[in-house]
């Protein structure tokens, strides 16, 4: 048994809450009887993509398991990759920062959908055809692909906004990979469907959740910010199929 937790959209900016909320997740999955094979943090990492909320988010992912990130929208590569370089091996500087991480017998392939400067995802020519040539590498074992973006209209008027754009080409890159499953964050709520056939499973948000807009919410934001974090626990079993659990701990 194979065990993922999956954190995504932490928003670190300094504040109490924000880090509060994100070692809620943190002490939870530290608590457990079983250490997880690995923690995947899908982007957002930062509120504002500056030096000193990268040094506190490396501070607050020094964990006893491997930790694996990649940037979301709100992040910016440089200062991403000087604050958390004991945690990215992505080669080269600026953006993207795409990695490919082999953990415990399970491969993930991080990918950078973020555009400098903008809220919505575009993975560009130059970025699929890494992607293809990775995706075409022989592994025995689980392979994950994770993004910040979700490849799938939101259908929620300000979030479909930064969703992700151009995702057919995408598509013919995934189809026919031995893809175990996406991974995903951005949208601040637990997600499960499918895209060019595999299951897209996305993390709740950290720092807030975004109902959709029938959904009562306590403020006047798109944003509910009492909310509480959540994170996905993926379990991988050989022979079965991929289980999802989504927690809120109080």
């Amino acid at each position: 048994m194979y065990v993922i937790a999956h954190l995504s959209d932490p928003h670190l900016d300094g504040t109490e809450e924000a880090r509060a909320r994100l070692r809620r997740i943190t002490s939870y999955v530290s608590s457990f009887s079983r250490p997880v094979d690995v923690v995947l943090v899908t982007g957002d990492l930062a509120d504002h993509g500056l030096p000193e909320e990268y040094a506190e988010m490396a501070s607050e992912l020094s964990l006893d398991v491997p930790v694996l990130v990649l940037p979301g929208n709100h992040d910016v590569s440089s200062p991403l990759r000087t604050g958390l370089a004991s945690f990215v091996t992505s080669p080269g500087e600026g953006h993207p920062v795409h990695q490919v991480r082999d953990v415990g017998g399970a491969r993930f392939v991080l990918v950078d959908s973020t555009v400098p400067g903008a809220g919505h995802g575009l993975i560009s020519p130059d970025s699929l055809t890494w992607l293809d040539g990775v995706l075409r590498e022989p592994f025995d074992g689980p392979l994950f692909v994770a993004m910040h973006h979700p490849p799938l209209n939101l259908h929620h008027p300000v979030m479909d906004q930064w969703k992700l754009e151009q995702q057919a080409p995408l598509a013919e890159v995934l189809t026919a990979k031995p893809i175990t499953a996406i991974l995903t964050g951005h949208v601040h709520t637990a997600i499960t469907t499918t895209f060019a056939g595999y299951p897209v499973l996305g993390a709740p948000g950290i720092r807030s959740t975004v109902p959709y807009d029938f959904e009562p919410t306590p403020t006047t934001s798109f944003l509910d910010p009492t909310a509480h974090p959540g994170l996905a626990l993926h379990i991988h079993t050989p022979g079965e199929p991929l289980q999802t659990t989504f927690r809120y701990p109080l």
